[in-house]
């Protein structure tokens, strides 16, 4: 099985030591995905809606380079700060999945990656014949 590593320039550089996706066959495993633009700064400091709008563009973008898209994503992880921040978010994940079924996580976490952050998107995705 072939093996790759996706780091997009459509999105930020890495900012430690990990790809934004590896496409293993037809899965793409997409590393957390973070409000940050292309040059690596925080988006919507405090806005969880500008945030979530930044890391579904981002996730978007990185499965886009893999040969994929968002309509591949078979499971999705979602990780907020408060909760009180769930309806914006969701509101923006379904601007960009519609009603996607597939098995999705969303957890209330103490801290994110990234200082100001306030959601952290994974998925995977399978693409082609499986």
């Amino acid at each position: 099985m072939k093996i790759e590593t996706v780091n997009p320039n459509t999105v930020h550089k890495p900012i430690f030591s990990y790809s934004h996706a590896v496409k293993a066959g037809s899965t793409i495993y997409v590393s957390m995905q973070l409000p940050l633009d292309i040059d690596g700064k925080l988006v919507g400091a405090g806005d969880p809606t500008a945030q979530a709008e930044q890391v579904f563009t981002n996730l978007k973008n990185v499965l886009e380079a893999a040969g994929s898209s968002l309509g591949d994503v078979v499971k999705l992880t979602t990780f907020l700060l408060h909760s009180e921040q769930r309806p914006a978010v969701m509101e923006v994940r379904k601007k960009y999945f519609g009603e996607h079924k597939a098995p999705s996580v969303l957890g209330m976490i103490k801290d994110l990656s990234v200082e100001g952050a306030l959601v952290q998107v994974d998925a995977i995705a399978v693409v082609g014949e499986v």
